[in-house]
């Protein structure tokens, strides 16, 4: 997952965790009622009549959605603001920030709640915990992460017992602040917190996890954050994160198997997964389920025929013994490729079906192709089709040619099986001159 994409991610959750400050006159939030009986109560000063006269005609403003004239009231309030006490003061200022944030002035919002908090023990617990929940969110909004995970710490200190959600946020502070080990505790918590209580752990805490430990290259937990992401949460991406996870690590069987699991849940269908896959079945030993698979993907055209990749096609044939099969797939492969490999594997495809004249011109094809890489090999295999062709002279000018070079690059096995072949086709010239002779 790429930074910004997570940025993204954390945005849209913070929008979720707060859809806006409460209602002017509210108490405890969603996030912490639950807990609202377990706090102290707090004696406040009293709102007179007419101050809730006033508050509630600036609310009418607000169901209405005409926030100017609901800052107005608010403003010609604050004109006598010696004539209320901290709690009033608290209330006239949270409507403040509502309007402000209604009106998309997220500055004027927070400076506002700023306010609330500045009356102290005069406002309830309730609008204080409020307070300090939406300032943690709102310069998260403004990116001022230091002062969200201040406001953010406040809260969750006077809260007491936080649901998991609190803990998810604070994790994306101090993402936000790179603090990653404390991300992971705060994630970690929020997790182990939601499991206790029989509550949902929700998808993206979990890919946010698998974020933070593989910026950490914390391989183990990518794995085990992995598997449980494929195993609640199945899609595409985390099966082939997963696969490709397990391929880094070297675990060569769980990266099989999470290939094929990822195969029958239909998530193997692009032609680089398919390629990939069927890679992995070649190097596995499995090599007719690879021809099949890719011959399948070929045919339905998922995967573009190309030299490189009939190629593959055609090594899974031969790996598995459809010779027959793998021949017109090289020949496909091998009229479009710049060098001459693919020529060369099947000059050999046809020495083992007996067909010599094609096994020599492909082999001399190859050759004036270049790009081998076994050159020495590839004459071989030229020289044992011109020798089964019965051209006897040309079989061993190639094997001599081959003996030379070996001899050059110092490759004693190559060398010796030419020394080899020139002798006994030197021994089958003497033969047929004899029977001549004899005749």
């Amino acid at each position: 997952m790429r930074r910004n994409t997570l940025i993204a991610c954390l945005a849209a959750t913070v929008a979720l965790f707060h859809a806006g400050p409460e209602a002017p006159l509210g108490l405890a939030g969603d996030a912490y009622a639950q807990d609202e009986q377990k706090q102290k109560t707090r004696r406040v000063p009293t709102m007179t009549e007419a101050t809730y006269k006033k508050l509630a005609e600036v609310q009418e403003f607000m169901d209405l959605k005409d926030y100017d004239g609901a800052i107005g009231v608010l403003d010609e309030m604050m004109e006598r603001s010696r004539r209320y006490n901290g709690n009033e003061i608290g209330q006239i200022f949270n409507m403040y920030a509502f309007a402000y944030y209604s009106k998309d002035d997220l500055p004027r919002a927070i400076e506002s709640y700023e306010r609330v908090l500045a009356q102290g023990d005069e406002i309830t617990e309730g609008l204080e915990l409020t307070t300090l929940d939406n300032l943690s969110k709102f310069y998260f909004m403004e990116e001022n992460y230091k002062e969200s995970l201040r406001y953010t710490q406040l809260w969750m200190e006077r809260l007491g017992d936080p649901a998991p959600g609190a803990y998810v946020f604070l994790g994306q502070v101090y993402y936000q602040l790179d603090q990653y080990p404390d991300a992971i505790n705060a994630f970690e918590k929020a997790v182990a917190l939601a499991q206790e209580r029989g509550l949902e752990v929700k998808e993206n805490w979990w890919a946010t996890l698998r974020y933070l430990y593989f910026e950490r290259e914390d391989w183990d937990n990518v794995l085990r954050v992995l598997e449980i992401l494929v195993r609640d949460f199945p899609k595409r991406e985390y099966w082939l994160q997963l696969a490709g996870t397990y391929g880094q690590q070297g675990f060569e069987k769980k990266l099989m198997y999470a290939y094929e699991a990822a195969h029958v849940a239909g998530y193997v269908n692009g032609e680089r997964d398919i390629i990939n896959y069927v890679g992995l079945m070649l190097q596995e030993q499995v090599p007719y389920r690879a021809a099949m698979r890719m011959q399948e993907a070929v045919t339905d055209e998922v995967v573009e025929p190309t030299s490189r990749n009939l190629q593959q096609l055609g090594q899974a044939y031969q790996m598995s013994q459809e010779t027959d099969k793998a021949i017109p797939v090289y020949e496909a492969a091998g009229a479009e490729a710049e060098d001459g490999e693919i020529l060369g594997r099947l000059a050999a495809l046809y020495l083992e079906n007996d067909d010599f004249e094609k096994c020599a011109n492909a082999a001399e094809r190859a050759l004036d192709k270049g790009g081998l890489h076994n050159e020495l090999s590839n004459k071989v295999i030229f020289g044992q089709c011109e020798f089964n062709r019965d051209r006897l002279t040309a079989a061993r000018r190639i094997f001599t040619d081959v003996r030379s070079e070996a001899r050059r690059e110092k490759n004693r096995s190559v060398e010796q099986i030419a020394a080899r072949w020139i002798t006994y086709i030197d021994s089958e010239i003497r033969r047929r001159r004899q029977l001549e002779e004899a005749i």
